[in-house]
């Protein structure tokens, strides 16, 4: 029964990746070593990440009541970081636009699945008891697949210089919001007392509303570039 329940999980973290890789095109440009290289630099990148933080931002024996707003979001600001990471890989990318940050976010995603929940699944949810947390942690999975490949398609959108100049504001605003995802969230986990669920279905909607508003945006890029064509 412990083996089901893993089987389930680790079903419901990774058929939506086998399923965007097999059918958003990806395959059909054998992009698969190009995900492998999105991923070493996520590695890389994560390894930066970490020595900035362990840097200036050492671990203090601070109450779990008190949240030091700045510092939070000076540390949700070393998360710029895999901007540039995703930047890099995509310019390293000779493929088409959608192909690029597709790569790169699919490359990003996977690899942080890899590395920070795989082993929390295999040890957790084969345990005697039934917990619905590893449950919640395939289903986070899933919304960083989508958050990811939000990121890459923004930062994709923000080097075209075909992008109308009145979007850019929303564009730039996007962005934002999808880098300082979790320092907002962690705001309101201290002000409203989120729950597991609660902060759960919180960071599917700001993901969902800011994917809805880059697929908004990348739509009436391809019908300008089209109508130029024509």
């Amino acid at each position: 029964m412990t083996f089901f329940h893993f089987g389930n999980c680790l079903a419901l973290a990774y058929t939506p990746y086998f399923i965007t890789y097999k059918y958003s095109g990806l395959v059909e440009y054998s992009a698969f070593w190009k995900c492998v290289q999105a991923g070493m630099m996520y590695l890389f990148t994560q390894l930066c990440k970490m020595m900035v933080l362990a840097t200036f931002f050492p671990a203090t024996d601070i109450s779990s009541g008190n949240v030091d707003v700045l510092e939070e979001f000076l540390k949700s600001t070393v998360d710029l970081a895999d901007v540039v990471g995703l930047h890099m890989v995509m310019s390293w990318i000779a493929s088409k636009g959608e192909i690029k940050f597709l790569v790169a976010g699919m490359g990003w995603a996977t690899a942080e699945l890899i590395m920070t929940r795989v082993f929390p699944l295999w040890v957790g949810a084969r345990g005697v008891e039934f917990d619905w947390k590893y449950i919640q942690l395939s289903l986070d999975s899933n919304i960083s697949l989508v958050h990811h490949i939000t990121t890459a398609a923004l930062i994709w959108l923000w080097s075209r210089h075909d992008l109308h100049k009145s979007l850019f504001p929303i564009l730039i605003l996007a962005l934002s919001v999808n880098c300082y995802r979790q320092w907002i969230v962690e705001i309101l986990v201290h002000t409203i007392g989120l729950g597991s669920w609660s902060l759960l279905f919180t960071r599917a909607i700001f993901t969902c509303l800011v994917s809805l508003i880059t697929m908004q945006l990348y739509i009436g890029l391809t019908q300008t570039v089209n109508s130029k064509k024509h």
